[in-house]
């Protein structure tokens, strides 16, 4: 890790540590709350506070299945753009196991909330109405590949899988999505994979 990336990272474990007795909507930093709001996005404070928070396990959901499957990226952060809440950058190196990186942006929003679906027929009917989600689903269904296929069956399959690698993965994640909230800028991929190892 340079030095530069043990800073962030010695700044980050202190405001996390001085916030662990808050919930998630009340870590968030105002450069993330006022990007959403300033824009005229959210209609106030509070609901571009829940924005940023959605985002930060959203993203930490991506960045931790990429540390999972054994692939790379440049950082990640929940800045807020045109069409784009947040993102997890130059992901490279997953090889057929892409689509858990896909598959992971939903998959952390529903273990925050515990709300994964319990029968398949809950998960086949939703899958059909995950479209827009910044090309996730698309990259998702792209990179079935020859692991399961294509079709409504290899689509299901591959989500339970995706669930049963990530679901041991919740509190990493959650100490990820808490690292983008409480942090104003990007993070490294060396300062996520350290967080989310709990180094």
């Amino acid at each position: 890790m340079k030095p530069a990336e043990q800073r962030v990272l010695a700044r980050v474990r202190a405001e996390l540590d001085r916030v662990v007795r808050y919930d998630d909507e009340s870590v968030v930093n105002d450069v993330w709350v006022r990007q959403r709001y300033d824009c005229g996005c959210f209609p106030g404070l509070r609901a571009a506070r829940k924005a940023a928070v959605d985002t930060a396990w959203h993203e930490a959901g991506h960045a931790v299945a990429a540390l999972a499957v054994g692939a790379s990226f440049s950082s990640a952060s929940v800045h807020h753009a045109c069409g784009r809440e947040g993102r997890v950058h130059g992901i490279r190196g997953a090889d057929d196991l892409a689509f858990v990186i896909d598959a992971a942006g939903q998959i952390a929003e529903q273990l925050r909330a515990w709300t994964v679906f319990e029968r398949d027929e809950e998960l086949r009917a939703w899958l059909p109405t995950w479209k827009r989600d910044g090309g996730d689903a698309r990259r998702f269904r792209q990179a079935l590949g020859e692991r399961f296929g294509p079709g409504e069956q290899a689509e299901c399959a591959a989500w339970r899988y995706s669930e049963r690698l990530l679901t041991p993965y919740r509190l990493a994640i959650r100490e990820v999505a808490r690292a983008l909230l409480v942090h104003p800028r990007y993070l490294p991929y060396a300062v996520v994979a350290a967080i989310a190892s709990g180094r």
